[in-house]
């Protein structure tokens, strides 16, 4: 799509990654809201899905709150990247799936229902590509998953209250079926909560008002539009890892996702003695200069230059999709 064009319509792809209406006709709200037809927005979404300006339009859920989920990684030879890569992403449990820029070159998330069917997963990718793994689970969020600012110039943010890893909500049959009819997004047709209400085995009236408590409630952090901050511009991107004494994580990582710039930021477990990093957050920019520059400065401000850290910069994607909830014992592969 020209880039005029986007300039022109951002708002919609923009302010609807977390407000996207929950009402019968979202796209007929969105058009009267900008001055547009229904179909001339159904175009622009569909245009920008194809073009892999978005992923879906769908739920995001809180960490741990419909399951359980981790970030591993591999220390994978260079010669067989490409061949274990295409081994993770193969299951159903994998969403995203990095090279990056260090001798742990192979980072995935992978979601699963439990723990029993999520250590299952992560031993039969160590058996099967042979390669050390690292299970970095989520211990605290500082700032995670809100949405990415596509034209804000960028502040510093308001404290928010860190969250744990609360214990996963008792979902029952439908409302799993539920989130497994959502992992895809929401289809681009005129009534899109109907199929997926239909495909789930319940009323259109009961998803809106499902999804309305999801969000009220913190199971959602929100439900909208998940872009793909490469394809807009965004290329270079780094992880950004510190090992910070226990006593002062909190603190460190309360400032830390409160910094611009900054658009996720978390601690996890370390496994040592491989992998002695408890904080991390996620930068992204227009270039890798620019990436650079934005994480000396505000490690110097926040004082986590005075701690051991590692810049892990992304080279390829391999995989990049809604978690999975909706998974039987035995469902390993798509």
């Amino acid at each position: 799509m020209p880039a005029d064009s986007l300039a022109a319509h951002l708002p919609l792809l923009n302010d609807y990654q977390q407000r996207f209406p929950l009402c019968p006709e979202p796209f007929a709200a969105i058009g009267a809201a900008h001055g547009l037809t229904p179909a001339a927005v159904l175009d622009l979404y569909r245009r920008w899905q194809a073009d892999g300006l978005f992923t879906r339009i769908g739920p995001v859920v809180a960490p741990h709150r419909a399951g359980t989920s981790t970030l591993a990684a591999l220390a994978v030879p260079d010669e067989r990247l490409d061949a274990v890569a295409a081994q993770v992403s193969a299951y159903a449990e994998v969403n995203h799936n990095y090279e990056r820029e260090h001798r742990w070159n192979l980072w995935f998330v992978a979601t699963a229902p439990d723990a029993a069917h999520l250590a299952g997963v992560l031993a039969r990718i160590a058996n099967e590509t042979g390669c050390p793994l690292l299970e970095l689970p989520l211990q605290t969020a500082y700032h995670i998953d809100l949405g990415f600012d596509l034209a804000a110039p960028p502040g510093r943010r308001p404290a928010a209250p860190a969250t744990g890893g609360a214990p996963a909500c008792a979902l029952d049959g439908i409302d799993r079926a539920l989130l497994g009819a959502l992992a895809d997004g929401l289809p681009l047709c005129e009534r899109p909560y109907a199929p997926v209400a239909a495909a789930a085995g319940v009323s259109e009236a009961w998803l809106l008002s499902r999804l309305a408590e999801w969000l009220d409630s913190g199971l959602l952090k929100r439900f909208g539009v998940v872009v793909r901050h490469h394809e807009l511009g965004y290329v270079a991107n780094a992880m950004c890892v510190w090992n910070v004494p226990e006593e002062r994580i909190d603190a460190l990582g309360r400032e830390l996702a409160r910094e611009p710039g900054v658009t996720l930021c978390y601690r996890r477990r370390r496994q040592m003695p491989d992998w002695p990093y408890n904080l991390y957050c996620m930068i992204h920019g227009r270039s890798r200069e620019g990436v650079l520059q934005l994480r000396d400065a505000l490690a110097g401000r926040t004082g986590l230059d005075r701690h051991p850290g590692q810049v892990l910069f992304s080279r390829r994607r391999f995989k990049q999709c809604g978690a999975r909830y909706q998974l039987s014992a035995g469902a390993c592969h798509d």
